[in-house]
């Protein structure tokens, strides 16, 4: 079982959890996420911790956010909107078993004022923002990071809060090259 209680947004995602992992969990109701849930979601961090497994959307990542700055200290993990897409429905619910078991094992923590190795300069130079092939560059870098996809800065805030080292940072951009070439 699962120590820590998963943060997701509904029924369903309840339902694909349960399917891949003993644990408990706390639905959200979507993004209109309310004051009762997030105390419980504190309640929780402060019993057990919180991961928390939303979907690869605006929302999912909307909701994220919110649980983040009310909740510190929060685990997070993700999951692609490839690995969660079925018939053009982006969620948590079409992710396989494997999907949801790789991301609870790679979770991340996230960490209030945090320094880090890595610099605006380093996103430039790997390709990662300013660059024709950024957004598929990021996706796949955000994966083998498993700090999920997002926009160029929001990569380098998940680097920063993730406490990502500049090797974990290398190893990734090397796998990037290698893939391409």
């Amino acid at each position: 079982m699962i120590k820590e209680i998963i943060v997701v947004e509904g029924k369903d995602d309840t339902t694909a959890i349960k399917r891949a992992v003993d644990a408990e969990t706390i639905e959200t109701g979507g993004s209109a996420i309310n004051k009762d849930i997030l105390k419980r979601i504190k309640l929780a961090q402060q019993r057990r911790g919180v991961i928390v497994l939303t979907d690869p959307d605006h929302a999912g990542e909307r909701i994220r956010k919110i649980i983040a700055a009310q909740v510190p200290g929060c685990k997070h993990a993700f999951i692609t909107q490839e690995e969660a897409t079925s018939k053009g429905d982006i969620g948590v619910e079409n992710a396989s078993v494997e999907t949801i078991r790789k991301a609870l094992t790679n979770v991340r923590t996230d960490y209030e004022s945090v320094e880090s190795d890595i610099r605006w300069d380093d996103l430039i130079a790997a390709g990662l923002i300013v660059h024709p092939q950024a957004a598929s560059r990021r996706m796949a870098a955000g994966q083998s990071l498993g700090i999920g996809y997002c926009n160029g800065k929001q990569f380098y805030n998940r680097c920063r809060m993730f406490r990502i080292t500049r090797e974990e940072f290398a190893a990734a951009c090397r796998q990037l090259d290698e893939e391409k070439g």
